[in-house]
């Protein structure tokens, strides 16, 4: 909405495309090598549902399950969006080098001439998908909490200006992508809660046996 989405791309591309595009270090490490990690996380946390180590063992059980269904939910979402989305990525923006026109991906329904599917940032969502870290932690390691939250922040936005920086994706993705994060986290954050309330109160709502049996 505030119109800066063009003028941003502007600081790294021009009518010949992204320098940056294809260079070794945003393909392979700040690209293939920070998506592989974070699914190696997601993986060390699926196993930690059952295996939990260090401060996680003081972590309950619907909540290191919270762990791994919030980044998994923030992950489904992006890939859901990007599926259904027309707009096309900057490098595809005849400004870039490319064919399409820009449209404002609030201009709902409207193509831009290109091959779509660019919004919101998926790449980014390897770093904002972990703020569900944060949501998970913070009643029983609010310190530990709020470190994830930092640094799954500061991994989000790295990952954002990469792909900016390589012609991937306007900055507004990059913002949505965390907002969109973020919801889904405080979502499944409020079902486990939700969840663990009702399994607590039933549990102190059961009959307890008497100590010795009449006979």
């Amino acid at each position: 909405m505030s119109g800066l989405d063009l003028p941003m791309a502007r600081w790294f591309g021009d009518g010949q495309g992204f320098a940056l595009r294809s260079t070794w270090f945003m393909v392979h490490v700040a690209h293939e090598g920070a998506r592989a990690l974070a699914w190696l996380i997601v993986l060390g946390l699926a196993l930690s549902i059952w295996w939990p180590m260090g401060a996680l063992r003081r972590v309950a059980y619907e909540r290191r399950v919270q762990l791994v269904v919030s980044a998994l939910l923030a992950l489904l979402v992006m890939a859901v969006l990007k599926r259904t989305s027309t707009t096309s990525c900057p490098w595809d923006l005849a400004e870039f080098g490319g064919v399409a026109h820009y449209v404002s991906h609030w201009a709902l329904g409207v193509t831009d001439g290109g091959g779509g599917h660019c919004f919101p940032a998926g790449h980014a969502s390897a770093g904002f998908a972990f703020l569900g870290v944060y949501f998970a932690l913070r009643r029983a390691l609010p310190h530990t909490a709020r470190l994830c939250l930092a640094g799954a922040l500061a991994a989000g936005f790295a990952l954002g200006l990469a792909q900016q920086m390589r012609g991937a994706h306007f900055m507004s993705h990059t913002l949505w992508t965390a907002w969109l994060c973020w919801t889904a986290s405080w979502i499944c954050d409020l079902a486990t809660t939700r969840y663990m309330a009702q399994r607590e109160t039933q549990e102190s709502t059961l009959p307890t046996a008497p100590l010795f049996a009449s006979e």
